[in-house]
């Protein structure tokens, strides 16, 4: 798969969870560092968007420990909830 076909897939899978709670957080992650990520970088996070939704947002808003294969970098940025833009 091409690198912008995989940012194509990696978008769609993080834009469309199912809520528009996970869709803000998990897209809005994507949106906000997917450009500057590395082929393992985005491995890992194609490897995220494998769990459960409650789950990705409670390791982001700090209710669950992170489980220590996503542990770095990556989920530092998510914690920082400082890319999630609010609608009216």
């Amino acid at each position: 798969m091409s690198p912008d076909d995989e940012i194509k897939a990696l978008r769609w899978r993080a834009t469309h969870r199912g809520t528009r709670e996970a869709d803000m957080m998990i897209g809005g992650f994507f949106e906000a560092h997917h450009a500057t990520w590395t082929a393992e970088e985005r491995a890992l996070f194609d490897e995220l968007l494998n769990e459960q939704d409650v789950d990705i947002m409670a390791w982001g808003i700090g209710t669950l420990p992170v489980p220590d294969r996503f542990q770095g970098p990556m989920m530092d940025a998510l914690t920082r909830l400082d890319f999630i833009k609010v609608y009216k």
